[in-house]
């Protein structure tokens, strides 16, 4: 059965090779972007079946627009990702206020715009799937991308409340978590800070982290069949990790917390009081 799936930031990437795969097998697409040339192809190819929307997503009000816009013109509404977004590289020392501004608008605060223009849809029809593009690093941390991973981390605690809230309603919630691909994430699409000498030793030694090796990065159009199976699943997962490297890290990267929590822990409970 076919779906009406709205997602954002889709002129490239995971976006743009997700929109033309649900277009492919017939769903009905609602894409935006904030330049549309480049769904123009995607228009051509697949007239009344996909809608672009030119969409500032920081813009709230813009936001509420385009979701009721495509629910009005699909006549339905059952997927919702949140896709747009986009990283900032350098240290925590070099990162400016209006780039650290900037992304969590984008970030953070268009992907909480876009899901409150979504929920009293979904609610009104007791059903919908809430998709939101977080990342490993809205789990575990890589040294100069600090700033993103703290959108991300955002996200993952905004979207984790709501799976609670709305599990009752309907709705269900997934947070998508990949590793590195070969997209355009480190590419033009994303903010370079203004360089200290004194982060140069780590910068420069960044090619041997796990995670940003060149054989960590995952094909981004292999993730296609766990999309579509993601939005076709009745139960589908709070985390989806995509890529082999996410979850094996993960677990790893907790196991040295808990070891870390647990060996204070009698300072935690003497606390307490």
């Amino acid at each position: 059965m076919s779906k009406t799936i709205f997602i954002t930031g889709a002129s490239k990437g995971f976006g743009k090779l997700w929109a033309e795969a649900f277009l492919k097998r017939g769903d009905k697409v609602a894409a935006t972007s904030r330049n549309i040339d480049g769904l123009k192809d995607l228009a051509e190819q697949y007239g009344s079946n996909f809608l672009p929307i030119a969409l500032d997503i920081t813009n709230r009000e813009a936001a509420v627009a385009a979701i009721n816009g495509a629910h009005k013109h699909f006549g339905s509404l059952d997927v919702v990702i949140n896709n747009a977004g986009y990283g900032v590289f350098g240290a925590i020392e070099e990162v400016s206020e209006q780039d650290a501004k900037d992304i969590f608008d984008a970030n953070v605060f268009g992907t909480l715009w876009i899901t409150q223009a979504a929920l009293p849809i979904f609610r009104a029809q007791k059903s919908g799937h809430i998709i939101q593009l977080s990342s490993v690093l809205g789990i575990w941390t890589l040294p100069t991308l600090g700033i993103y991973n703290a959108t991300k981390f955002a996200v993952e605690g905004m979207t984790e409340a709501l799976a609670s809230e709305v599990t009752d309603m309907g709705i269900k919630v997934t947070l998508i978590e990949p590793n590195g691909y070969t997209t355009d994430f480190g590419g033009t699409s994303a903010v370079q800070s203004t360089p200290i000498d004194a982060y140069d030793a780590i910068k420069s030694g960044l090619g041997a982290i796990e995670g940003l090796l060149p054989e960590d990065y995952g094909k981004p159009e292999a993730t296609i069949p766990a999309i579509i199976k993601l939005i076709d699943d009745e139960n589908p997962p709070l985390r989806l990790f995509l890529g082999k490297i996410g979850l094996s890290k993960t677990e790893r990267v907790y196991e040295e917390k808990l070891k870390t929590w647990k060996a204070w822990e009698e300072v935690a409970i003497a606390a307490h009081g």
